[in-house]
């Protein structure tokens, strides 16, 4: 029998995934036919804090062994919404609610979640279909400048990749004060390299003034870290960047700023009284002092890094207004921003920032810092926004990465289809196409390393300071990172490498994982492959915008080894097969396994008398077209 319903199934709705505001989308269920009712099916649709909507569903069609019933809902409001269905029979009221992640179950089960996103929303065109590179400005490239005016302070280490600092000092803290003096030029200086790896967006993490080498304490929004380079500086970059094709994205940290900083200045370094020093300071209103001067709300209660309130109306405008510090970046350049620790900033922020970078160009860029699936993720008792058209263009994907990782450390691959369909499924069109994929960031250990290497969740700092994978461990950790990047390269969204991983660096968790660059050490083979997969993925028009759907499933293939999904397009499917293994697979009957589709081709990867074989650890592709 066929299912009663399923969100990926047209036949089930017309519109998979979100939808967009004033879209008409169609509802249908399928009852058995023995099935008597007292009254006709409804949906039962609502949004948070609002009434349950009750449409009735019509009967359409007696098919073999079931009736199809069905329901329109004209999707008026841009909010995430959630449904179910019921209908009663003999008196008893019945619900078909969601189990297995998209199938409709009768009277037990959750509800359907239905994203409607504003009919004004879309993303930026300069992301789609590109490759992003993620670059600690510290770490990356040293270009031998002498820069001047550097702050007191700071240690300025010259063994380019030595361990970075680590131990606390006698009162426990760490100062994160060793710099190893990456910088603007060095970076420009790589550009070249950068292009070849097919790179066309960087990230930067953060580059203003800060006085710990992650630079997330802001000291000076308007002006850049000296050891960096100067403002012009940075402006000569994204100039050079933009005729390799490569733009460039700052993080923005605007959720608190550093203790010691213009605006806070508790270490008086600055010679402008900041909020620590005086009640009488122009920046006192943006912090909450619970006992003047000592006593104030921080970061996790970190109080290096004392809280803003984003909305007050002046450090409002100091961030967003026409002479504030997005407008300044934006005009030396920067294509757009990553918000560190998006959560925290509130909704109203978060709206005066986007009318803020859209106002100077609806082509700039919004990224989000959100760990969870953003599209219905709640914050300090606030069902969040994002993604409605309101807020963020994109997130960075962590509900992907935890997908790819578990799937190559011996995951089902049903649980890699169900965690990538509920985001696919979850998200805006526009949103999917400009994804932040990634295995690796500065927040968390590199891939090679979680792949190849020993569980460090439980380990000391010291553990991870001194451990580097066994030659068997970064071969291992090699082969499937690898596939891993095929995964991150050819799903929807964009791949985002974190500088190093292309050249086997490896690191445990902060700040193992933000190490130099490996410059004259790289890893060459796996920098070739991580060329190849931008190569190939800037030849398939389909990756710019192509919807994905998995062929790795109960119907069609099942092998646990392998990770399949097809990226739809207007006139051609391509079809991507990873696996995951040291062995090498061979899928035999393609034509018979994947009966929606005709017309086989081969792309890549070795396809003969409709059989298929994937390399180990590799990943081949083939073309087709779809048949509804």
């Amino acid at each position: 029998m066929r299912p009663i319903y399923d969100t990926w199934n047209l036949n089930y709705k017309s519109i998979f995934g979100a939808v967009r505001q004033f879209e008409t989308c169609r509802f249908t269920i399928r009852l058995p036919l023995d099935l008597t009712l007292d009254m006709p099916p409804v949906l039962v649709l609502f949004r948070t804090g609002f009434k349950e909507r009750f449409i009735n569903m019509n009967s359409i069609k007696e098919e073999e062994d079931c009736m199809a019933y069905s329901a329109e809902y004209d999707a008026r409001y841009s909010d995430v919404h959630y449904y179910y269905f019921a209908y009663t029979t003999g008196g008893i009221r019945h619900y078909i609610k969601m189990t297995d992640c998209h199938l409709g179950s009768i009277d037990h089960g959750e509800l359907f979640q239905l994203t409607v996103y504003n009919r004004a929303y879309e993303t930026p065109d300069f992301l789609k279909g590109g490759v992003m590179y993620q670059i600690f400005p510290d770490r990356f490239c040293k270009s031998g400048k002498v820069h001047e005016n550097i702050p007191e302070g700071r240690v300025l280490r010259d063994d380019w990749g030595g361990t970075p600092y680590y131990k606390p000092d006698h009162n426990g803290h760490v100062w994160n004060n060793d710099y190893f003096g990456g910088d603007f030029a060095g970076i420009q200086s790589k550009l070249g390299y950068l292009k070849d790896l097919g790179v066309t967006c960087i990230y930067l993490n953060p580059i203003f003034e800060s006085h710990e080498n992650h630079r997330y304490n802001t000291a000076d929004y308007m002006k850049a870290d000296p050891l960096l380079g100067t403002n012009e500086e940075f402006e000569e970059l994204c100039t050079e960047a933009e005729k390799y094709g490569i733009s460039i994205i700052l993080d923005g940290v605007f959720s608190h700023t550093g203790a010691d900083s213009v605006y806070f200045n508790k270490f008086g370094r600055y010679p402008e009284p900041g909020a620590y020093q005086s009640k009488d300071s122009r920046y006192f209103d943006w912090y909450t002092f619970i006992d003047f001067p000592n006593v104030y709300e921080a970061w996790w209660g970190i109080d290096t890094l004392p809280n803003v309130i984003e909305n007050n109306p002046d450090y409002t405008n100091f961030i967003c207004g026409d002479e504030g510090v997005l407008r300044y970046w934006l005009d030396k350049g920067a294509a757009g921003f990553r918000l560190d620790v998006a959560d925290e900033l509130p909704d109203q922020f978060l709206n005066n920032l986007r009318k803020c970078v859209k106002r100077y160009d609806k082509d700039k860029i919004v990224i989000g810092e959100v760990w969870e699936d953003a599209s219905n993720k709640e914050s300090y008792g606030i069902k969040r926004r994002y993604l409605l058209g309101d807020q963020l263009d994109s997130v960075m994907n962590y509900p992907f990465r935890e997908a790819i990782i578990s799937f190559m450390k011996g995951g089902s691959a049903k649980e890699l289809v169900y965690s990538v369909m509920t985001i696919l499924e979850h998200y805006p069109k526009p949103t999917i196409d400009v994804l932040m994929n990634f295995v690796s960031t500065h927040d968390i250990e590199r891939a090679i390393n979680r792949l190849g290497g020993d569980n460090c969740d439980d380990k000391s700092k010291d553990w991870m300071a001194d451990r580097w994978l066994t030659h068997e461990q970064y071969h291992h950790g090699k082969e499937l990172l690898k596939a891993a990047m095929a995964l991150m390269f050819f799903l929807p969204g964009v791949p985002s490498i974190y500088y190093g991983d292309e050249a086997g660096l490896q690191g445990y968790k902060d700040p193992f994982n933000r190490r130099c660059y490996p410059w004259g050490n790289e890893d060459t083979d796996l920098i070739a492959y991580v060329t190849e997969l931008s190569r190939v993925r800037k030849a398939i028009p389909n990756m710019k915008s192509g919807r994905a759907y998995f062929v790795i499933n109960d119907e069609e293939i099942v092998d646990e080894r392998i990770a399949g999904f097809t990226r739809q397009g207007d006139t051609m499917d391509y079809i991507f097969f990873i696996n995951r293994s040291g062995d090498e697979v061979c899928l035999t009957d393609i034509p018979g396994k994947l009966p929606r589709f005709t017309d086989f081709g081969q792309y890549i990867g070795k396809y003969e008398n409709n059989a298929l074989t994937i390399a180990p650890y590799g990943y081949s592709i083939i073309t087709a077209k779809f048949v509804e």
